[in-house]
């Protein structure tokens, strides 16, 4: 019916609906689950170019790793659900497994062919992978908060219906779609749950950037966070991809809680015990300010106390008056010249 109606009771918001369709291009409907989904890319390639500069990659470097990230990210989401989707009957053509447009993209499998695409070309153009982590994986965290409201237009990626005894209930969303039956049930809005708590791992991460230890410790953090996160919300979703009693990605998350909570453990104590440099040839020591895009690195406060101490002499050159000579100093000076 390409329309889906929705309500939030419990936050004062009335049945509202909206077509599915964003608009239409060349006789083809164009989503806002898509449109939705290229803004979050546009703001996490933004974030990125923010960073940039402190990481210390040049604006060149930059657009070929988005290029590619991009595409082997898409590629990946969308392979990464087919394939876990096989045995739903879905598949009759080559048109069917690419139609992305209809929706079905995993983020797992964006996130693991993108970080793979990452490293590829970081090691081509022999840039600090570790660093390029850093500056991309906050911005994927954004993408994701704000992808989530794609599945919101779409009217899916929601939960179980929740009960009056849940401490969520205020937060409950009736909804009709494609995706439930005609009449108006109050299920979790789990993709709302998501979004909400990538945006705070976001604001956080942020608020830590440039105190990092170590470089990838940022890029850790968003893994540690999301998983975290995701390992729960996913236990509340009722469309979850399976492999047999496991839900796919409730194990995933699990594990990307898990080993990136180790490494940010194992990094942070090495760090203190000065035993970074030891591995991958210094890479992951981080300097305590940001690059110039050649590589140069500039210490804000050091800087700072550059300048201070350069105009503090110079003050103290302007202020010091010329020394006063005695004239019983000078007619002492010409009698001892005499005697000599």
């Amino acid at each position: 019916m390409n329309t889906t109606t929705v309500a939030f009771p419990g936050l004062g918001i009335e049945e509202f609906s909206f077509s599915r369709v964003a608009f239409s291009l060349f006789g083809k409907d164009i989503y806002w689950y898509g449109v939705i989904i290229m803004f979050g890319v546009i703001a996490a390639v933004l974030h990125a170019y923010f960073r940039s500069k402190r990481e210390g990659i040049k604006v060149d470097d930059l657009l070929d790793l988005t290029i590619f990230i991009v595409f082997f990210g898409v590629l990946g989401a969308r392979l990464y659900y087919v394939v876990t989707t096989l045995g739903n009957g879905r598949y009759h053509s080559f048109i069917d497994v690419i139609a992305i447009w209809d929706g079905g993209l995993a983020i797992y499998g964006g996130i693991i062919a993108g970080g793979l695409a990452l490293v590829v070309v970081s090691l081509v153009k022999k840039i600090n992978v570790f660093r390029v982590l850093d500056m991309v994986g906050p911005g994927v965290m954004l993408a994701q908060a704000i992808g989530r409201w794609g599945n919101f237009a779409n009217g899916e990626a929601f939960g179980y219906e929740v009960a009056e005894s849940s401490p969520l209930y205020f937060l409950r969303m009736g909804i009709v779609s494609d995706f439930t039956g005609s009449e108006m049930k109050y299920y979790h809005p789990t993709f709302l749950y998501e979004s909400l708590w990538n945006i705070l791992g976001f604001v956080i991460i942020t608020l830590l950037y440039k105190k990092k230890k170590f470089n990838s410790q940022n890029a850790l953090m968003y893994l540690c966070w999301y998983g975290f996160g995701r390992m729960f919300i996913e236990g509340l979703r009722t469309d979850s991809l399976y492999v047999g009693p496991f839900r796919i990605s409730q194990v995933v998350g699990a594990v990307c809680f898990v080993v990136a909570g180790g490494l940010l453990v194992v990094g942070l104590i090495m760090r203190s015990k000065g035993k970074l440099d030891t591995l991958f040839g210094g890479l992951l020591v981080a300097p305590p300010a940001p690059l110039l895009a050649e590589g140069e690195m500039v210490s804000t406060e050091e800087a700072d106390d550059e300048t201070a101490e350069k105009f503090e002499e110079n003050e103290t050159h302007e202020e010091d008056p010329a020394p006063v000579r005695d004239d019983n100093q000078e007619e002492k000076e010409t009698q001892e010249s005499e005697e000599v």
